[in-house]
């Protein structure tokens, strides 16, 4: 078990690099063009996650197609929206707003799912908002469109964990994360055509390791699934607020207030106690990997 959340926090460190390679790229190439290359070489890792003992033709033959096409849906505009609030928000502002996600899944829960959210846990939501608050602070600062692709991102996000609470049960987790990564290229590579720019020799090694550490992700968190309970995971989600903060600081020069730091600091703890709260009639499971880091 152990293992399982070593690699876990491993994945959510794969998937923060990936996350600020994009930034690192955000002013030099286009949104889409950044979301297209990136999860072409994040297929080539996540292809290998496939067990021995599954087919190619099961993994392509889903048993409820349209469940997955709209959980490639909810995957793509998560991602594209992610590139976008990376590149135009500092890295930590814009993992608080994405982990406005709880707050979503817990609404949809209830609205599609008719699932009770108990007191205790409703009262960690709202305190990892009050967190959000304390980062974003708006009426103080200018909110941008940057901001409200992180909230999108979010609530995609929040969707994505809806449907893979239906489709864990039926589909090969390659399916649904071949599918993803598959989408995701396909959409981008379209609309990068009108304004597609050619990558210089300096860009290509960021773009590698950008997808190599989205599909580097995919691999090490369907080892960790495999090896320890979805409720001891989740958690270590909220690790990628601090890899948000240290690679801001080290790449970006963004450096948090301590008002930032507080509110952080909130939503990690909010977060954590959201996953592990007893009080539901059913428990809210652990989250899927946010659809808003690049690698799907």
């Amino acid at each position: 078990m152990q293992s399982g959340i070593l690699l876990a926090f491993l994945a959510y460190f794969s998937y923060s690099c990936s996350d600020a390679a994009g930034k690192l790229l955000g002013s030099q190439l286009p949104v889409f063009e950044i979301g297209f290359f990136v999860s072409l070489i994040a297929l080539g890792p996540a292809l290998l996650s496939k067990r021995a003992d599954e087919s190619w033709r099961s993994i392509l033959r889903p048993h409820r197609p349209w469940m997955v096409l709209a959980r490639m849906t909810t995957g793509t505009v998560g991602g594209m929206s992610a590139i976008y609030a990376f590149t135009h928000l500092p890295m930590a502002e814009a993992y608080s707003l994405i982990f406005l996600l709880p707050v979503f899944v817990a609404v949809l829960s209830m609205v599609l799912l008719k699932e009770t959210v108990g007191p205790s846990r409703w009262l960690a939501l709202l305190g990892g908002l009050a967190g959000v608050m304390l980062v974003v602070r708006p009426g103080f600062n200018a909110l941008t469109l940057g901001h409200l692709a992180a909230i999108v991102c979010a609530f995609s996000g929040a969707l994505s964990a809806i449907l893979l609470r239906s489709l864990g049960q039926t589909e090969k987790r390659l399916t649904l994360v071949g599918g993803v990564l598959t989408a995701a290229t396909l959409t981008n590579g379209l609309l990068m055509i009108p304004h597609f720019v050619m990558p210089s020799v300096q860009h290509w090694p960021i773009l590698v390791v950008g997808g190599l550490c989205a599909g580097i992700g995919n691999i090490t968190m369907v080892v960790a699934a495999r090896l320890t309970p979805a409720s001891r995971i989740a958690p270590t989600q909220y690790s990628q607020i601090v890899w948000a903060a240290l690679l801001g600081a080290v790449l970006f020069g963004e450096f948090p207030d301590p008002l930032a730091v507080a509110g952080m600091a909130l939503v990690g703890f909010c977060g954590m106690m959201t996953l592990s709260g007893g009080d539901d009639r059913r428990v809210v499971p652990a989250l899927p990997k946010p659809a808003g880091s690049l690698g799907a």
